[in-house]
């Protein structure tokens, strides 16, 4: 009776079980895996939602690429970070997960794929399920720091890759791509007429000074930059995302020509959103500076605990909002995070939920409130170092 796009078993792992099960007993634990902002004790600005309640938000004026001013406020939000794109190459969402649907139809017949990289957060496999494609995938290595394994691309690359996903900062390894990566991606994609998404949701949030994503080369493919309030601003539940479109002029324009369509369909972001965004935007910068402090303090007591493990490692990470944790491999990480929870009260990802490729990591969030972060990471130290 049901599409098979939707999975058929939908029973909850082993964990997801145990932390419903703990949430239930009213046990308290503290929880390394937080990564909504707004419950994580950030101080935001009093009345921040405040133009969403506009009078113009009365009237329905459909545009299929959003509203003028919307697109103009995104545009000057490239711009402060030293990346020109005009507003009408500026396509506003309801949400990046949205982005991604209205791509793969764009781009892609049902059964053509796109390559996606691993270890990456688990979501691409379900968006490309949903929209009726396959999914292929290059490796990220570490070597000091995450690089991209280009003979993976080649090797994953078939006649039907349609697109290459590149996600600069990484969910959870923290990487970004260096200009030589992006490069060499882009000439791929433009030499085997193919699309380049870059998903660059967490570019605000470097861990050291220095900024946390470049501006991006010129581009030969056609090329989809992706961003949005749930990040940038801190503002997940306010449902607002853009793609940036770059590339040739005439490709560019003939992909917008057929995007137009697909947003037409739909007409999903809300107008008040719409209407709000500028002040949204420009009132997220102390939001931003909020988390960026907090995920700095995190990274630093996380980096100084470890180095008083050896055994332990936290792994070199550019930007966002999650560490990796190389422990000993002595224990399947599934009984590793069960232990935690049940003994130490902590929570944290294993590595398996993000496909690493072999056991011994762990993924925590970088946000929870500092005095909690350090206890709980105290205790997930003394568990592993072995």
């Amino acid at each position: 009776m049901f599409s098979q796009r939707v999975p058929s078993d939908l029973r909850a792992n082993r964990l997801s079980a145990a932390v419903a099960a703990r949430k239930a007993s009213g046990r308290p634990f503290i929880d390394l895996t937080l990564t909504n902002p707004t419950t994580a004790g950030i101080r935001y600005p009093e009345n921040l939602l405040a133009p969403l309640g506009l009078d113009g938000g009365m009237r329905y004026a459909p545009e299929p690429f959003g509203l003028r001013s919307a697109r103009e406020a995104v545009a000057r939000d490239y711009a402060r970070r030293g990346t020109r794109v005009a507003p009408e190459r500026i396509v506003l969402t309801a949400s990046t997960s949205e982005a991604y649907s209205l791509l793969f139809k764009l781009l892609c017949d049902p059964g053509d794929d796109v390559l996606i990289p691993v270890p990456s957060y688990p979501l691409f496999d379900h968006l490309s399920r949903l929209d009726a494609i396959q999914t292929g995938t290059y490796q990220l290595e570490y070597h000091g720091r995450w690089m991209v394994d280009l003979h993976s691309v080649d090797a994953g690359w078939t006649a039907r890759t349609r697109a290459v996903l590149a996600v600069s900062p990484n969910n959870p390894t923290g990487s970004t791509l260096s200009g030589e990566e992006w490069m060499m991606l882009d000439q791929r994609c433009t030499e085997r007429g193919a699309a380049l998404i870059v998903d660059e949701v967490f570019a605000d949030y470097p861990l050291a000074t220095q900024d946390a994503a470049p501006p991006a080369p010129m581009s030969g493919a056609l090329t989809f930059r992706l961003g949005g309030l749930s990040k940038s601003a801190g503002l997940p539940q306010v449902k607002l995302g853009w793609i940036a479109v770059s590339g040739p002029d005439t490709l560019v324009a003939d992909a917008l020509d057929r995007l137009e369509i697909v947003c037409d369909a739909y007409l999903s972001v809300a107008t008040p959103v719409q209407l709000a965004a500028p002040e949204l935007i420009e009132r997220g910068a102390d939001v931003r500076a909020a988390i960026v402090a907090r995920i700095r303090s995190n990274w630093a007591t996380l980096t100084t605990l470890a180095a008083g493990y050896p055994a332990v490692d936290a792994l070199h990470a550019d930007a966002g909002w999650s560490a990796v944790i190389r422990i000993p491999s002595t224990r399947p990480e599934e009984e590793v995070v069960l232990g935690l929870l049940d003994q130490d009260d902590v929570l944290v990802h294993p590595g398996y939920f993000f496909d690493f490729p072999h056991e011994a990591f762990l993924v925590v969030s970088l946000l929870p409130q500092p005095e909690q972060f350090a206890s709980g990471l105290a205790r997930v130290m003394e568990r592993v170092h072995g």
